[in-house]
């Protein structure tokens, strides 16, 4: 189920959201959110319910597991076998059939006959986000950050949290662990007008921009070798809109449903285009995915503690997970290692930089990402290679259809991107003049949906 669906608007949550607060007591309620988390999650797809409740049931166990013992031997054993079982499950689904065709490949160029089978595998929707929630708790647990709870709906209502189930942000329990304490006393009316605020703002971010960008220059990458240069360098420009609107607007979407309910999820984005070089991106850019690697990869392998060749391996292993984790797919894998390069030559030339005006460091840092995002979006490296070699070398070709309508939405998409304030430097309060300008996006939005069918948000894949 999509957030920009007709269902979920008319009638998933609507529903879970009167029962919600129809209920009182603490345990009703978590029995209510994590029913309806899974309902949610059945609409993809109800077989792999029984999947999130295994990696749920598992570092619940674990949880529990922490509060008894104090031994270090069982407390290591608590912490490896569920993160151990969560990535098998991760590893198996997500980079399974990966692995056996490059072996095979690798195989037949050296001269061997291997024949690993690759299977059909359905990728689970959301699997690297929930993996990474009952990861993050097992983690904190096992280092004394958190108490883990005894309560197996209060946990599993965190796990299957609707707002955040399938494409984050991704949320520690510690972020949220008070606000599930006092579930029982949330006040209906305290951030309904935040929360109706961020949905209706993401809701216009995904709809009425991405998705608008999207349709124009999807058709226009499905034939990339027939592109001019400056077609190429506007759907490049046009797709780095693109998937922050995308998924800038899912966030803000999730914050604001997460306020509905009584739930403070953190910022996930935080003006990413207006950094003044790639690790102030990084800072700014997907926050929970990043503060998840630097918190639990980076750090933990010696961060900047260490001396320049060190700190630069660390941050090249960290942007390789990073990118891999984003799909089973080698142009992933180099689009990380693009990141970590780009991050080490900061580090390196950091002091002239820093001397140039703020402008040309945000113009350059735009393009450095803008760049990487190429890389990104391809199919294949043969499209990487023909995008960045249009882009830099001048060649005629064809222009997009609707190239009118894609400038003044990436025009209008640059001005919010880049000089707007973000959806959390905004004051939320609902005068006349607020709730009339939002019921008449709000409607566009649904005359939109209306007259077609909802499309899925990018990081639905990851």
């Amino acid at each position: 189920m999509l957030f920009n669906s007709l269902a979920f608007l008319f009638a998933f949550l609507p529903i879970t959201y009167l029962v919600f607060w129809r209920l009182t007591g603490r345990m009703p309620r978590y029995v209510w959110l994590t029913l309806s988390g899974y309902v949610f999650y059945s609409f993809w797809n109800y077989k792999f319910c029984s999947l999130m409740l295994f990696s749920t049931a598992g570092s619940y166990l674990a949880g529990l597991g922490f509060l008894r013992w104090q031994q270090p031997a069982l407390r290591r054993l608590c912490m490896v076998l569920p993160i151990a079982l969560d990535l098998a499950l991760l590893g198996f689904f997500k980079y399974a059939n990966f692995a056996a065709r490059n072996i095979n490949e690798i195989s037949v160029w050296l001269g061997g006959r291997s024949t690993l089978p690759v299977l059909d595998i359905i990728l689970p929707i959301g699997i690297s986000f929930y993996t990474f929630h009952t990861i993050t708790y097992v983690l904190d647990a096992y280092r004394g950050a958190i108490t883990p709870t005894r309560n197996f709906f209060k946990y599993a209502a965190y796990v299957s949290l609707f707002s955040q189930l399938v494409a984050g942000p991704i949320v520690r329990f510690r972020q949220i662990a008070q606000d599930f304490e006092n579930i029982d006393r949330a006040d209906r009316t305290a951030d309904s007008d935040k929360g109706w605020s961020f949905f209706v703002i993401g809701m216009v971010e995904k709809v009425l921009i991405a998705d608008t960008i999207a349709a124009v220059i999807d058709p226009a990458l499905a034939h990339y070798g027939q592109l001019s240069t400056v077609s190429a360098w506007l759907c490049a420009v046009g797709f780095a809109y693109q998937v922050y609107f995308d998924f800038a607007g899912y966030s803000d979407m999730a914050i604001g449903l997460g306020y509905l309910f009584g739930f403070r999820l953190p910022q996930n984005f935080n003006s990413p285009y207006k950094a003044v070089d790639i690790a102030d991106l990084w800072r700014r850019w997907h926050i929970s995915m990043s503060s998840f690697f630097r918190d639990y990869v980076y750090i933990p392998l010696g961060g900047s503690r260490m001396s320049g060749v060190l700190t630069a391996r660390n941050l090249m292993f960290t942007m390789f997970l990073c990118g891999l984790w984003h799909g089973a797919n080698w142009t992933y894998v180099v689009w990380g290692a693009y990141q970590g390069v780009a991050l080490i030559v900061h580090r390196m030339v950091r002091g002239g930089w820093e001397q140039l005006p703020v402008w040309t460091r945000q113009v350059g840092t735009f393009a450095v990402w803008t760049l990487g995002l190429v890389i990104f979006r391809a199919s294949g490296f043969g499209m990487a290679a023909t995008l960045v070699e249009k882009m830099f070398t001048w060649q005629g070709g064809d222009e997009i259809v609707g190239s009118g309508a894609l400038l003044v939405m990436l025009a209008l998409s640059a001005a919010i991107a880049h000089w707007a304030p973000n959806t959390f430097e905004m004051h939320h309060q609902w005068s006349p003049k607020w709730v009339a300008g939002f019921a008449v996006v709000f409607g566009i939005c649904l005359l939109v949906l209306y007259g077609s069918r909802p499309t899925p948000y990018i990081y639905f894949q990851f």
